[in-house]
């Protein structure tokens, strides 16, 4: 990571301090340790306008860096051979946990509006992004499956679905990610709880019933986890199927 990445990460995390030294650690931690989020940065998969809506935000830690990378971008601070960040995207989010949203709210501030609703019955806005990760595995299947048809139907035309989810056909390395996923309920006081999770194959499969064309990449780098990244896009005459771009066990 050079000079400009860290001083990114640094200006993402900046803001959590107003939210107590747990929120700020754990903002480190995912954008040090996590690739999806600098990866959405680095490969530029986000569109430059329109709206961006974060599914499950959190504590809205890809929103706080996308505010910081703009603001890096601008000053002329910005790693070497990286796409420029959206410049005119307007960031939203939905969360369930209250605890979560005053986190969000407290450290973005105007730079992204937060919403507590619970996203099986909150109402998508329109918009040219929605970015899903690491929550379908909380839903039950059927839920699953109707959060990402109101989804689609709030995408626009040209907008793009991105999801990351963990691949149950992945072997020890998907054993590892159910694991890690476990102790964290553990951790905030669930013993036992009901995680759900579907081979990448599967995902695909799901998405593409809803006319939508998918490719998915490993999101996993530096991490003994088995994440996939799906990024969908509304299907047209000329798509001919998806590609899967995971490694064969």
């Amino acid at each position: 990571m050079d000079d400009a990445a860290r001083s990114l990460l640094e200006a993402a995390t900046r803001p959590f301090r107003l939210c107590g030294i747990s929120a700020w650690q754990h903002a480190r931690g995912k954008l040090r340790f996590d690739p999806v989020y600098i990866g959405l940065l680095e490969r530029g998969l986000l569109p430059s306008d329109g709206t961006l809506l974060d599914l499950g935000c959190g504590q809205g830690i890809l929103l706080a860096l996308i505010a910081a990378a703009r603001r890096q971008f601008r000053s002329g601070i910005w790693p070497a051979g990286w796409p420029p960040p959206p410049a005119s995207l307007r960031l939203e989010g939905i969360e369930r946990h209250g605890d979560r949203v005053a986190d969000a709210r407290a450290a973005l501030r105007a730079d992204a509006r937060i919403e507590q609703q619970d996203i099986r019955s909150a109402d998508f806005p329109p918009c040219s992004a929605l970015v899903i990760l690491d929550v379908m595995l909380y839903l039950e299947e059927d839920e699953q499956r109707r959060v990402l048809e109101r989804a689609v139907r709030a995408l626009d035309p040209d907008g793009v679905l991105i999801l990351r989810e963990a691949d149950a056909a992945a072997g020890l390395s998907f054993k590892a990610t159910e694991w890690g996923a476990r102790l964290i309920e553990a951790l905030r006081g669930r013993l036992r709880p009901r995680l759900r999770y579907r081979r990448a194959a599967d995902w695909i499969g799901v998405i593409e019933g809803l006319g939508m064309s998918v490719r998915a990449e490993p999101m996993s780098a530096g991490t003994p986890f088995a994440n996939v990244l799906f990024i969908a896009k509304r299907r047209t005459r000329s798509a001919c199927g998806h590609r899967l771009d995971l490694p064969i066990d």
